[in-house]
């Protein structure tokens, strides 16, 4: 039986690069009064484990959607109605511009991941071009599929998501590790359907945050070094 392990992107892969912040986007736009009830997210994602299938038909009925729902928060925010489009588009122009950094062990680790046999993916709650964040950050190429929210219509931890990427790599739950930084979409998700899960706690980046205490069929790891003697062991 294929052994495999899927991997979480941003946090856990790679990281942000360089980017502008949204409060240089607004005072662009005169409306900089505004940018701190914006709040610090970039993006305002849908929530974790939201579903929108209906929105993910198509690219264009997910931009759609996408953009729609930033207006309604900038509005909320203050935004003048007859501005909130001009604000929205260039909000999103910046945030897509986002460039992504690989980690030092991320390529080490899925080469050797490969070398070794196991079938590897991503599974992230993510824009629409996964790809183009994937090639930006050198990682094309390492994966039998990479599943996005965007296109999959929900955002882990719903269980379809992860389910839809099993399928895809002709893997079953108990024979794939999940790999991530975050509790919820990347360790209680990937348990609630039966496969082993991997918390990366890179200590230099969580200073001043709570470790998650232990759990059953759960292991924390400092870095993507330890992924593949874990996977050896467990799968």
């Amino acid at each position: 039986m294929p052994r495999g392990v899927v991997f979480d992107f941003n946090g856990t892969l790679a990281r942000p690069g360089a980017w502008r912040s949204h409060r240089e986007v607004f005072a662009r736009h005169g409306l900089a009064e505004l940018a701190a009830a914006w709040g610090e997210s970039w993006d305002h994602a849908p929530a974790d484990g939201e579903c929108h299938e209906d929105a993910s038909r198509t690219e264009r009925t997910y931009r759609r959607w996408e953009l729609s729902r930033w207006r309604t928060h900038a509005v909320r925010c203050g935004v003048p109605e007859s501005r909130a489009d001009a604000l929205v588009a260039d909000l999103d122009r910046e945030t897509k511009a986002m460039t992504m950094q690989r980690y030092a062990d991320a390529l080490p680790t899925l080469t050797e991941l490969r070398r070794q046999g196991f079938r590897t993916a991503v599974c992230s709650n993510w824009h629409w071009d996964l790809d183009a964040a994937l090639r930006e950050s050198g990682l094309d190429g390492q994966f039998t599929v990479a599943v996005t929210s965007a296109r999959a219509g929900m955002r882990k931890p719903d269980p379809r998501i992860y389910r839809a990427t099993l399928g895809a790599c002709g893997l079953v739950p108990e024979k794939t590790l999940f790999v991530g930084d975050m509790w919820g979409p990347d360790v209680a998700g990937p348990r609630a359907i039966g496969m082993p899960a991997a918390l990366l706690w890179r200590a230099a980046e969580r200073a001043g945050q709570t470790v998650p205490p232990r759990a059953s069929a759960v292991w924390r790891i400092g870095g993507l070094d330890e992924v593949v003697p874990l996977a050896r062991e467990l799968l």
